[in-house]
C-alpha cells in the first residue's frame, strides 16, 4: 500500500481497511481508495454510512464539475461535524492526491473513534487507558501503561480479549498465549480472533506492533473497537 508523508504504513492500511469494512457494509465495495473516492460518490456514501442518514442527492454525471460538487458536499458535512480538515480542499481528493485523501480519511476516522468515548480526545484516552488496565489487571505480566510499546508483546491484546466480560475467555487457552506462543504468534493470535469470532476488522497486522516504535493512532483505533 502507498507509503505517505502524513501517514505510517499502519495507518494506511488502517485507512483502506476502514473505507472497504464501511462500504461493503452499504454493498458498494472499493477496488483502489485513491481512484474510487475522485467522484465524490463514494466519500458521501461513505459519511451516510458513518452517520446513519441520507445526504443531499449525488451528482451523477462525469465530468470534473461534478466530481468537485460531490466532494466538496462532503467536505461541508464533515465541517458541520466539527472533523478538523488541514489543508484539504475538494480538488487534492478529485486529482487522487495521495497524501491528502489518506488524511482526509484518517481524520474521519480519529473523530469518529473519539466521539464514541468522549468527546474530549485527552481524557478519550485515559478512560481507554484505565479501561484496559482494570480488564487485564488479573493477567501477569500484562500491565499497560501507554497506546505503543505496552503493546508490542502481544500480551496485552490477548488479555483484553480474554477478559472482558462481553468477550470469549473459551476461544484460547491464556496460558498457551503467555508462555508458548512467540510474539508473533501471539499477536496473530488476537487478532484473528477478535475478526474471526468478535467481528472486529483485522486494522493491524504483528509487524505493525513488533516494533521498538507502535504507531499510537493505529493501536488506539484498534482498541477503541474493543472498547
Amino acid at each position: 500500500f502507498f507509503l505517505c508523508g502524513v501517514l505510517s504504513l499502519p495507518r494506511c492500511v488502517c485507512v483502506r481497511v476502514f473505507c472497504c469494512c464501511c462500504l461493503q457494509a452499504g454493498k458498494t465495495p472499493i477496488e483502489d481508495l485513491f481512484t474510487s473516492l475522485r467522484d465524490g460518490r463514494r466519500l458521501l456514501e461513505l459519511l451516510e454510512i458513518i452517520l446513519g442518514q441520507k445526504l443531499q442527492s449525488k451528482e451523477r454525471g462525469t465530468s470534473r464539475v461534478h466530481a468537485l460538487n460531490n466532494v466538496n458536499r462532503a467536505l461541508q458535512v464533515l465541517q458541520k461535524n466539527n472533523v478538523e480538515l488541514v489543508n484539504i480542499g475538494g480538488a487534492d481528493i478529485v486529482d487522487g492526491n495521495h497524501k491528502l485523501t489518506l488524511g482526509l480519511i484518517w481524520s474521519i476516522i480519529i473523530h469518529w473513534q473519539a466521539v464514541e468515548i468522549s468527546s474530549d480526545q485527552t481524557n478519550s484516552e485515559k478512560i481507554l487507558l484505565g479501561w484496559v488496565r482494570q480488564s487485564t489487571r488479573d493477567y501477569r505480566p500484562v500491565n499497560v501503561v501507554n497506546f505503543t510499546t505496552s503493546w508490542s508483546d502481544g500480551l496485552a491484546f490477548n488479555a483484553l480479549i480474554h477478559s472482558y466480560r462481553k468477550y470469549r475467555p473459551d476461544l484460547f487457552n491464556w496460558k498457551t498465549v503467555a508462555n508458548q506462543m512467540t510474539v508473533t504468534e501471539r499477536l496473530d493470535n488476537a487478532f484473528n480472533v477478535a475478526q474471526d469470532h468478535l467481528n472486529i476488522a483485522r486494522l493491524l497486522d504483528p509487524e505493525d506492533v513488533e516494533t521498538a516504535h507502535p504507531d499510537k493512532k493505529s493501536i488506539l483505533m484498534y482498541v477503541t473497537s474493543l472498547f
